[in-house]
């Protein structure tokens, strides 16, 4: 829930990471940047953590220019991931109220033009999952299958890595 809360997420990653520091000979942190503004990269920098590469979770799963020219092509664009589909009446329908306050709707998303699914595991419950979310949006959904390649690589390279 974090992530709706982007503020809150640096703190709790020096929090979580000191306590498992008594535990771990190394800690690695999950987060791309987030939408922290700097704080999550000040906290990994005088913990000498080392993160997730990019701006965000997107960035990871398909990769930064792909998304740059999607953003280029219509900068309206609203993301989805695997997570995202899956836990959406939570994550989004009840976090932002609208569950008690369809109106809000407009609000929240009167400026997007379309969905995108950066799918890394489409099958056929998640794709009617993620139409059901587009269609509660008001907007249509486009799928890209992004695998989960991106991420592997990212991770592989963040556990691998020499200490700074």
């Amino acid at each position: 829930m974090l992530h709706n809360r982007p503020g809150l997420i640096a703190a709790e990653v020096e929090r979580l990471a000191l306590r498992l520091r008594r535990s771990y000979t190394e800690v690695v942190v999950g987060y791309a940047e987030c939408g922290t503004l700097g704080a999550l990269d000040e906290v990994c920098d005088r913990l000498s953590l080392r993160r997730l590469p990019g701006l965000h979770c997107y960035d990871v799963l398909a990769g930064e220019d792909r998304l740059r020219a999607m953003f280029e092509d219509q900068p309206g664009t609203y993301l989805f991931t695997d997570f995202l589909v899956r836990s959406f009446r939570r994550t989004v329908v009840a976090e932002l109220g609208l569950d008690r306050h369809p109106e809000l709707r407009a609000d929240y998303f009167g400026h997007y033009t379309r969905v995108v699914w950066l799918a890394q595991d489409p099958d056929p419950e998640l794709h009617r999952l993620a139409t059901e979310a587009a269609r509660t949006l008001g907007l249509p959904l486009t799928v890209v299958e992004t695998g989960a390649s991106g991420l592997e690589r990212a991770l592989a390279a963040l556990v691998s890595a020499p200490d700074r």
